[in-house]
Protein backbone atom coordinates (compact mmCIF):
# COMPACT_ATOMS: atom_id res chain seq x y z
CA UNK A 1 0.00 0.00 0.00
CA UNK A 2 1.32 3.26 -0.90
CA UNK A 3 1.78 6.34 1.30
CA UNK A 4 -0.37 9.05 0.65
CA UNK A 5 1.27 12.16 0.48
CA UNK A 6 -1.90 14.51 -1.19
CA UNK A 7 -3.36 15.42 -4.56
CA UNK A 8 -1.15 18.03 -5.70
CA UNK A 9 3.12 17.67 -6.36
CA UNK A 10 5.48 18.56 -3.93
CA UNK A 11 7.62 21.64 -5.23
CA UNK A 12 10.53 23.00 -3.57
CA UNK A 13 10.53 26.60 -3.22
CA UNK A 14 13.68 29.13 -2.81
CA UNK A 15 14.09 32.42 -3.95
CA UNK A 16 17.33 34.35 -6.08
CA UNK A 17 16.26 33.10 -9.57
CA UNK A 18 16.58 35.09 -12.20
CA UNK A 19 16.03 35.34 -16.23
CA UNK A 20 11.86 34.72 -15.65
CA UNK A 21 9.64 38.17 -15.91
CA UNK A 22 6.49 37.74 -14.00
CA UNK A 23 3.33 39.62 -15.43
CA UNK A 24 4.92 39.62 -18.50
CA UNK A 25 1.82 40.07 -20.04
CA UNK A 26 1.87 43.43 -19.40
CA UNK A 27 3.68 43.70 -22.38
CA UNK A 28 0.64 44.54 -24.61
CA UNK A 29 -0.10 47.48 -21.90
CA UNK A 30 3.15 49.06 -22.37
CA UNK A 31 2.95 48.43 -26.25
CA UNK A 32 -0.13 49.98 -26.05
CA UNK A 33 1.23 53.27 -24.58
CA UNK A 34 3.96 53.66 -27.00
CA UNK A 35 1.85 53.04 -29.83
CA UNK A 36 -0.57 55.36 -28.73
CA UNK A 37 1.96 58.30 -28.58
CA UNK A 38 0.48 57.98 -24.46
CA UNK A 39 3.60 58.27 -23.19
CA UNK A 40 5.10 61.32 -25.40
CA UNK A 41 1.44 63.17 -24.44
CA UNK A 42 1.86 62.79 -20.90
CA UNK A 43 5.30 63.65 -20.74
CA UNK A 44 4.78 67.07 -22.41
CA UNK A 45 1.71 67.73 -20.40
CA UNK A 46 4.06 67.04 -17.03
CA UNK A 47 6.78 69.19 -18.22
CA UNK A 48 5.56 72.37 -15.70
CA UNK A 49 6.16 69.84 -13.04
CA UNK A 50 9.23 68.46 -13.81
CA UNK A 51 12.59 70.41 -11.93
CA UNK A 52 15.92 70.92 -13.66
CA UNK A 53 17.53 67.83 -12.25
CA UNK A 54 15.22 65.70 -11.32
CA UNK A 55 15.93 61.58 -12.58
CA UNK A 56 12.40 60.36 -13.34
CA UNK A 57 9.98 62.33 -15.96
CA UNK A 58 6.99 62.85 -14.34
CA UNK A 59 5.22 61.90 -17.18
CA UNK A 60 6.36 58.36 -16.67
CA UNK A 61 5.88 58.19 -12.95
CA UNK A 62 2.36 58.82 -13.26
CA UNK A 63 1.89 56.39 -16.06
CA UNK A 64 3.56 53.72 -13.78
CA UNK A 65 0.79 54.13 -11.39
CA UNK A 66 -1.81 53.92 -13.46
CA UNK A 67 0.15 50.51 -15.12
CA UNK A 68 0.17 49.35 -11.71
CA UNK A 69 -3.39 50.19 -11.02
CA UNK A 70 -4.16 48.79 -14.70
CA UNK A 71 -2.85 44.86 -13.18
CA UNK A 72 -4.89 45.27 -10.05
CA UNK A 73 -3.09 47.58 -7.74
CA UNK A 74 -5.42 50.18 -5.14
CA UNK A 75 -2.27 52.38 -4.04
CA UNK A 76 0.44 54.60 -5.10
CA UNK A 77 3.23 51.65 -3.39
CA UNK A 78 1.57 49.01 -5.82
CA UNK A 79 3.99 50.49 -8.61
CA UNK A 80 6.43 48.04 -6.87
CA UNK A 81 5.45 45.50 -9.15
CA UNK A 82 6.54 47.66 -12.11
CA UNK A 83 9.97 48.38 -10.48
CA UNK A 84 10.88 44.66 -9.97
CA UNK A 85 10.85 44.29 -14.00
CA UNK A 86 13.06 47.03 -15.42
CA UNK A 87 13.26 44.70 -18.81
CA UNK A 88 9.72 45.42 -18.99
CA UNK A 89 8.99 48.72 -17.55
CA UNK A 90 12.38 50.74 -17.55
CA UNK A 91 13.53 52.66 -14.79
CA UNK A 92 10.42 52.95 -12.19
CA UNK A 93 10.58 56.25 -9.72
CA UNK A 94 10.23 55.09 -5.56
CA UNK A 95 7.74 55.24 -3.30
CA UNK A 96 8.64 58.71 -1.97
CA UNK A 97 9.14 60.28 -5.62
CA UNK A 98 5.49 58.72 -6.90
CA UNK A 99 4.09 60.66 -3.57
CA UNK A 100 6.12 63.81 -3.69
CA UNK A 101 4.73 64.18 -7.22
CA UNK A 102 1.26 63.45 -6.45
CA UNK A 103 1.16 65.89 -3.85
CA UNK A 104 3.00 68.60 -6.20
CA UNK A 105 0.05 68.05 -8.99
CA UNK A 106 -2.84 67.87 -6.27
CA UNK A 107 -1.37 71.22 -4.94
CA UNK A 108 -1.45 72.82 -8.78
CA UNK A 109 -5.63 71.85 -9.01
CA UNK A 110 -7.30 72.80 -12.12
CA UNK A 111 -4.06 72.91 -13.47
CA UNK A 112 -2.97 69.88 -13.33
CA UNK A 113 -6.22 67.99 -13.99
CA UNK A 114 -6.29 69.94 -17.26
CA UNK A 115 -2.51 68.91 -18.66
CA UNK A 116 -3.46 64.96 -17.92
CA UNK A 117 -7.12 65.46 -19.57
CA UNK A 118 -5.99 67.08 -22.60
CA UNK A 119 -2.98 64.70 -23.43
CA UNK A 120 -5.57 61.87 -22.66
CA UNK A 121 -8.20 63.93 -25.00
CA UNK A 122 -5.20 64.09 -27.98
CA UNK A 123 -4.23 60.78 -27.41
CA UNK A 124 -7.70 59.69 -27.95
CA UNK A 125 -8.53 60.73 -30.82
CA UNK A 126 -5.55 59.03 -32.14
CA UNK A 127 -6.15 55.21 -31.26
CA UNK A 128 -10.00 56.26 -32.79
CA UNK A 129 -8.74 56.41 -35.97
CA UNK A 130 -6.11 53.55 -35.34
CA UNK A 131 -9.50 51.33 -34.48
CA UNK A 132 -10.99 52.36 -37.28
CA UNK A 133 -14.19 50.29 -38.36
CA UNK A 134 -13.65 48.74 -34.46
CA UNK A 135 -13.48 51.85 -32.82
CA UNK A 136 -16.71 53.63 -31.21
CA UNK A 137 -17.45 56.68 -33.35
CA UNK A 138 -17.29 54.01 -36.27
CA UNK A 139 -20.72 54.88 -37.68
CA UNK A 140 -19.51 59.00 -36.75
CA UNK A 141 -22.32 58.84 -33.83
CA UNK A 142 -21.29 58.20 -30.35
CA UNK A 143 -22.79 57.29 -27.03
CA UNK A 144 -21.76 58.26 -23.38
CA UNK A 145 -23.62 57.15 -20.11
CA UNK A 146 -23.66 59.39 -16.86
CA UNK A 147 -24.02 57.66 -13.67
CA UNK A 148 -22.90 58.06 -9.99
CA UNK A 149 -20.80 55.57 -7.78
CA UNK A 150 -20.39 55.49 -4.63
CA UNK A 151 -17.20 54.69 -2.91
CA UNK A 152 -17.18 53.77 0.76
CA UNK A 153 -14.64 55.56 3.55
CA UNK A 154 -13.14 53.72 5.84
CA UNK A 155 -11.60 56.67 7.53
CA UNK A 156 -11.91 59.98 7.88
CA UNK A 157 -10.63 61.58 4.49
CA UNK A 158 -11.50 64.98 3.38
CA UNK A 159 -14.96 65.55 2.11
CA UNK A 160 -16.14 61.62 2.77
CA UNK A 161 -19.84 61.92 4.08
CA UNK A 162 -23.27 59.90 4.70
CA UNK A 163 -24.57 58.95 1.37
CA UNK A 164 -28.29 58.74 0.80
CA UNK A 165 -27.93 54.68 1.14
CA UNK A 166 -26.68 55.35 4.90
CA UNK A 167 -22.69 54.43 4.20
CA UNK A 168 -19.84 56.53 4.46
CA UNK A 169 -17.23 58.45 1.75
CA UNK A 170 -17.79 59.59 -1.81
CA UNK A 171 -20.05 59.96 -4.15
CA UNK A 172 -18.49 61.27 -7.87
CA UNK A 173 -20.29 61.52 -11.04
CA UNK A 174 -18.76 59.56 -14.00
CA UNK A 175 -19.02 58.87 -17.95
CA UNK A 176 -17.70 56.37 -20.02
CA UNK A 177 -18.71 55.80 -23.91
CA UNK A 178 -20.17 52.82 -24.43
CA UNK A 179 -18.52 50.65 -26.94
CA UNK A 180 -21.40 48.71 -27.84
CA UNK A 181 -22.06 44.87 -27.69
CA UNK A 182 -18.67 43.97 -29.44
CA UNK A 183 -16.66 45.56 -26.91
CA UNK A 184 -16.46 47.36 -23.16
CA UNK A 185 -16.07 51.46 -22.65
CA UNK A 186 -13.32 53.81 -21.96
CA UNK A 187 -13.94 56.67 -18.81
CA UNK A 188 -14.66 60.32 -20.51
CA UNK A 189 -15.17 62.12 -16.97
CA UNK A 190 -14.82 61.66 -13.41
CA UNK A 191 -15.82 64.14 -10.75
CA UNK A 192 -15.64 63.25 -7.29
CA UNK A 193 -18.09 65.09 -5.19
CA UNK A 194 -18.73 64.41 -1.18
CA UNK A 195 -20.78 61.72 0.01
CA UNK A 196 -23.72 63.64 0.38
CA UNK A 197 -24.07 65.20 -2.79
CA UNK A 198 -27.59 64.88 -4.79
CA UNK A 199 -28.28 61.82 -7.39
CA UNK A 200 -30.32 64.86 -9.72
CA UNK A 201 -28.25 67.56 -8.89
CA UNK A 202 -28.15 69.66 -12.85
CA UNK A 203 -25.05 71.58 -12.27
CA UNK A 204 -22.81 68.98 -11.83
CA UNK A 205 -24.32 66.94 -14.67
CA UNK A 206 -23.80 69.50 -17.02
CA UNK A 207 -20.00 69.97 -15.37
CA UNK A 208 -19.45 65.95 -15.93
CA UNK A 209 -20.72 66.48 -19.82
CA UNK A 210 -19.05 69.29 -20.63
CA UNK A 211 -15.20 67.14 -19.27
CA UNK A 212 -17.33 64.12 -21.42
CA UNK A 213 -17.34 66.23 -24.27
CA UNK A 214 -14.12 67.97 -24.17
CA UNK A 215 -12.42 64.12 -24.32
CA UNK A 216 -14.08 63.37 -27.44
CA UNK A 217 -12.82 64.40 -31.22
CA UNK A 218 -13.90 67.68 -32.02
CA UNK A 219 -16.40 66.86 -34.59
CA UNK A 220 -18.41 64.71 -32.02
CA UNK A 221 -18.38 67.39 -29.36
CA UNK A 222 -21.42 68.92 -30.43
CA UNK A 223 -24.75 67.67 -32.50
CA UNK A 224 -27.27 65.02 -32.35
CA UNK A 225 -24.53 62.52 -33.69
CA UNK A 226 -23.44 62.26 -30.04
CA UNK A 227 -26.00 60.75 -27.60
CA UNK A 228 -26.22 61.49 -23.47
CA UNK A 229 -27.25 58.74 -22.10
CA UNK A 230 -28.57 58.75 -18.17
CA UNK A 231 -30.76 57.32 -15.77
CA UNK A 232 -33.50 59.30 -13.68
CA UNK A 233 -30.88 61.57 -11.82
CA UNK A 234 -30.48 63.54 -15.59
CA UNK A 235 -33.95 64.23 -15.17
CA UNK A 236 -33.87 67.78 -14.77
CA UNK A 237 -34.94 70.68 -16.29
CA UNK A 238 -32.03 72.71 -16.26
CA UNK A 239 -29.86 69.62 -17.62
CA UNK A 240 -32.26 68.73 -20.45
CA UNK A 241 -32.16 72.76 -21.35
CA UNK A 242 -28.13 72.50 -21.60
CA UNK A 243 -28.05 69.71 -23.44
CA UNK A 244 -30.63 71.61 -25.99
CA UNK A 245 -29.05 74.74 -26.40
CA UNK A 246 -28.56 75.99 -29.84
CA UNK A 247 -25.06 75.49 -31.17
CA UNK A 248 -25.09 72.18 -28.73
CA UNK A 249 -27.75 70.41 -29.71
CA UNK A 250 -26.85 67.15 -28.24
CA UNK A 251 -29.36 64.01 -28.50
CA UNK A 252 -30.68 62.40 -24.96
CA UNK A 253 -32.37 59.61 -23.82
CA UNK A 254 -33.20 60.79 -20.02
CA UNK A 255 -35.05 58.29 -17.55
CA UNK A 256 -37.70 59.90 -15.99
CA UNK A 257 -39.74 59.53 -12.42
CA UNK A 258 -43.81 60.90 -12.99
CA UNK A 259 -46.22 60.69 -10.40
CA UNK A 260 -49.19 62.55 -12.69
CA UNK A 261 -49.20 63.62 -16.38
CA UNK A 262 -46.53 65.93 -16.78
CA UNK A 263 -46.44 69.32 -18.89
CA UNK A 264 -44.20 68.88 -21.35
CA UNK A 265 -44.67 72.87 -22.78
CA UNK A 266 -42.62 73.96 -19.83
CA UNK A 267 -39.68 71.51 -20.59
CA UNK A 268 -37.17 71.64 -23.60
CA UNK A 269 -39.23 71.95 -27.66
CA UNK A 270 -38.74 68.43 -29.03
CA UNK A 271 -38.77 66.20 -25.96
CA UNK A 272 -40.40 63.34 -26.16
CA UNK A 273 -41.72 61.18 -23.18
CA UNK A 274 -41.95 57.24 -24.06
CA UNK A 275 -43.44 55.78 -21.08
CA UNK A 276 -44.01 51.82 -20.52
CA UNK A 277 -46.04 49.70 -17.97
CA UNK A 278 -44.08 46.89 -17.23
CA UNK A 279 -43.92 44.33 -14.73
CA UNK A 280 -41.33 44.52 -11.89
CA UNK A 281 -38.79 42.03 -11.34
CA UNK A 282 -39.27 39.06 -8.82
CA UNK A 283 -38.61 40.97 -5.57
CA UNK A 284 -39.00 44.21 -6.33
CA UNK A 285 -40.47 46.38 -3.66
CA UNK A 286 -43.97 47.42 -4.95
CA UNK A 287 -44.81 51.23 -5.48
CA UNK A 288 -48.11 52.79 -4.07
CA UNK A 289 -48.48 53.67 -7.68
CA UNK A 290 -47.96 50.25 -9.08
CA UNK A 291 -51.56 49.36 -9.86
CA UNK A 292 -52.39 46.06 -10.68
CA UNK A 293 -48.64 45.00 -9.72
CA UNK A 294 -47.39 46.77 -12.80
CA UNK A 295 -45.04 49.36 -13.30
CA UNK A 296 -44.63 52.82 -15.26
CA UNK A 297 -41.07 53.21 -16.18
CA UNK A 298 -40.48 56.58 -18.92
CA UNK A 299 -37.41 58.36 -20.65
CA UNK A 300 -37.23 61.44 -22.10
CA UNK A 301 -35.27 61.98 -25.32
CA UNK A 302 -35.21 64.62 -28.73
CA UNK A 303 -35.00 61.77 -31.08
CA UNK A 304 -37.25 62.31 -33.79
CA UNK A 305 -37.33 59.74 -35.95
CA UNK A 306 -37.24 55.52 -35.42
CA UNK A 307 -39.51 53.05 -33.29
CA UNK A 308 -40.58 53.57 -30.00
CA UNK A 309 -39.54 49.92 -29.58
CA UNK A 310 -36.20 50.74 -30.71
CA UNK A 311 -35.71 54.06 -28.72
CA UNK A 312 -36.69 52.11 -25.61
CA UNK A 313 -34.22 49.24 -26.26
CA UNK A 314 -31.80 52.13 -26.71
CA UNK A 315 -32.24 53.76 -23.29
CA UNK A 316 -32.14 50.29 -21.69
CA UNK A 317 -28.48 49.84 -22.69
CA UNK A 318 -27.63 52.08 -20.58
CA UNK A 319 -27.50 49.03 -18.02
CA UNK A 320 -23.71 48.66 -19.85
CA UNK A 321 -22.62 51.50 -17.48
CA UNK A 322 -23.40 49.37 -14.63
CA UNK A 323 -20.37 47.24 -16.23
CA UNK A 324 -18.28 49.97 -16.90
CA UNK A 325 -18.78 51.14 -13.14
CA UNK A 326 -18.14 47.56 -11.88
CA UNK A 327 -14.64 47.43 -13.90
CA UNK A 328 -13.62 50.50 -12.30
CA UNK A 329 -14.37 49.30 -8.88
CA UNK A 330 -12.01 46.88 -9.81
CA UNK A 331 -9.34 48.97 -11.37
CA UNK A 332 -8.60 51.22 -8.78
CA UNK A 333 -11.87 52.51 -7.63
CA UNK A 334 -13.04 50.61 -4.63
CA UNK A 335 -11.60 53.10 -2.45
CA UNK A 336 -9.97 56.61 -2.65
CA UNK A 337 -6.54 55.77 -0.90
CA UNK A 338 -5.45 59.13 0.10
CA UNK A 339 -7.02 61.88 2.05
CA UNK A 340 -7.30 64.87 0.34
CA UNK A 341 -9.73 65.57 -1.86
CA UNK A 342 -7.09 67.08 -4.09
CA UNK A 343 -5.24 64.24 -3.99
CA UNK A 344 -8.19 61.59 -4.78
CA UNK A 345 -9.29 63.51 -7.44
CA UNK A 346 -5.83 62.67 -9.07
CA UNK A 347 -5.78 59.48 -8.19
CA UNK A 348 -9.41 59.55 -10.29
CA UNK A 349 -7.41 60.82 -13.32
CA UNK A 350 -4.84 57.78 -12.36
CA UNK A 351 -7.92 55.29 -12.44
CA UNK A 352 -8.95 57.00 -15.67
CA UNK A 353 -5.73 56.46 -17.06
CA UNK A 354 -5.63 53.12 -16.44
CA UNK A 355 -9.13 52.29 -17.89
CA UNK A 356 -7.92 54.25 -21.20
CA UNK A 357 -5.18 51.53 -21.36
CA UNK A 358 -7.39 48.72 -20.80
CA UNK A 359 -10.09 50.02 -23.54
CA UNK A 360 -7.39 50.97 -25.90
CA UNK A 361 -5.33 48.15 -25.87
CA UNK A 362 -8.36 45.78 -26.14
CA UNK A 363 -9.95 48.30 -29.18
CA UNK A 364 -6.27 47.81 -31.11
CA UNK A 365 -4.78 44.48 -30.15
CA UNK A 366 -7.50 41.71 -29.32
CA UNK A 367 -10.46 40.50 -31.93
CA UNK A 368 -13.64 38.58 -31.06
CA UNK A 369 -14.97 37.60 -27.68
CA UNK A 370 -11.61 38.65 -25.95
CA UNK A 371 -12.22 41.96 -26.34
CA UNK A 372 -15.37 42.06 -24.22
CA UNK A 373 -12.91 40.54 -21.37
CA UNK A 374 -13.14 42.39 -18.30
CA UNK A 375 -9.87 43.24 -15.91
CA UNK A 376 -10.68 40.35 -14.00
CA UNK A 377 -10.04 38.24 -16.88
CA UNK A 378 -7.61 40.11 -18.81
CA UNK A 379 -5.39 40.22 -15.54
CA UNK A 380 -5.32 36.31 -15.00
CA UNK A 381 -5.36 35.12 -18.55
CA UNK A 382 -3.24 38.27 -20.05
CA UNK A 383 -1.50 40.23 -17.64
CA UNK A 384 -0.25 37.53 -15.03
CA UNK A 385 1.58 35.23 -17.62
CA UNK A 386 5.25 34.70 -16.89
CA UNK A 387 7.84 34.41 -19.39
CA UNK A 388 11.48 33.79 -19.49
CA UNK A 389 13.86 36.98 -20.56
CA UNK A 390 15.86 36.24 -23.40
CA UNK A 391 18.73 38.89 -24.05
CA UNK A 392 20.65 38.72 -27.63
CA UNK A 393 22.84 41.15 -28.82
CA UNK A 394 21.07 44.38 -28.43
CA UNK A 395 17.54 42.94 -28.35
CA UNK A 396 15.06 41.45 -25.73
CA UNK A 397 12.91 38.73 -26.44
CA UNK A 398 9.90 37.68 -23.84
CA UNK A 399 9.57 33.97 -24.84
CA UNK A 400 5.94 32.74 -23.38
CA UNK A 401 5.42 29.16 -22.61
CA UNK A 402 3.95 27.25 -25.10
CA UNK A 403 1.63 25.29 -22.30
CA UNK A 404 -0.05 28.58 -20.94
CA UNK A 405 -3.89 28.19 -22.56
CA UNK A 406 -3.73 32.04 -24.06
CA UNK A 407 -0.27 32.31 -25.22
CA UNK A 408 -1.46 32.69 -28.35
CA UNK A 409 -3.81 35.45 -27.62
CA UNK A 410 -0.89 36.92 -26.06
CA UNK A 411 1.50 37.00 -29.27
CA UNK A 412 -0.91 37.55 -31.79
CA UNK A 413 -2.42 40.45 -29.42
CA UNK A 414 1.45 41.52 -30.01
CA UNK A 415 1.58 41.23 -33.69
CA UNK A 416 -1.42 43.25 -34.48
CA UNK A 417 -0.24 46.23 -32.14
CA UNK A 418 3.55 46.03 -34.14
CA UNK A 419 1.48 46.40 -37.50
CA UNK A 420 0.55 49.49 -36.42
CA UNK A 421 2.26 53.17 -37.69
CA UNK A 422 4.56 54.78 -34.89
CA UNK A 423 2.74 58.01 -33.76
CA UNK A 424 4.58 60.98 -34.63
Amino acid sequence: MSKRIGLYPRVRVEGGGSGTVSQAGAVLLVETVRKSGLDTAISVAMKPWRKPRAVHDPGKVLLDVALGVALGGDCLADVAMLRAEPDVFGPVASDPTVSRLIDMLAAAGPKALTAVRTARAEVRSRVWELAGAHGPAAGDSVIVDIDGVLVLAHSEKQDATATWKKTFGHHPLVAFVDHGPAGSGEPVAALLRAGNAGSNTAADHITTTGLALAQLPRHLRRGHQTLIRTDSAGGTHAFLAWLSKPGRWLSYSVGMTITDIPDLSTWPKGMRLVVRKERPHPGAQLRFTDLDGLRLTCFATNTKGGQLADLELRHRRRARCEDRIRNARDTGLRNLPLHDTAQNQIWLEIVSLALDLLAWMAMLALTGKARRWEPKKLRLRLFSAAAQLINTGRRHWLRFTARWPWTDEITHAIGRLNSLPNPG
